[in-house]
């Protein structure tokens, strides 16, 4: 299994509190894309991160050796419809409770 913290990135600083009507709308599937991945055990926790400098979210990955982290968040609606992109880190190990 690999790990992975995931970053994601809005299309600018103040996205949280200035989006489109269409850009609250892929952020709604965002959140249930993230959900699907936490009930199939892919995504660990994911939220967003109120940086007062610039929000944004994280999001922890525990995939099988052969998938491939940017695959994955590539179908992410909000990056599909081009409101920003990840950053991926690799973990060397990632304990979660339960």
């Amino acid at each position: 299994m690999k790990a992975y913290l995931c970053k994601y990135i809005p299309p600018r600083a103040d996205f949280l509190t200035t989006m489109t009507a269409d850009e609250a709308k892929w952020m709604k599937q965002h959140g249930a894309f993230l959900d699907d991945l936490l009930a199939q055990g892919i995504v660990v926790a994911h939220g967003p991160v109120m940086d007062p400098s610039g929000g944004y979210g994280v999001s922890l990955y525990q995939i099988a050796d052969d998938e491939n982290i940017e695959a994955i968040t590539s179908e992410d609606p909000i990056v599909k419809n081009g409101a920003g992109h990840y950053e991926h880190y690799p973990m060397r190990h990632l304990a979660a409770r339960g």
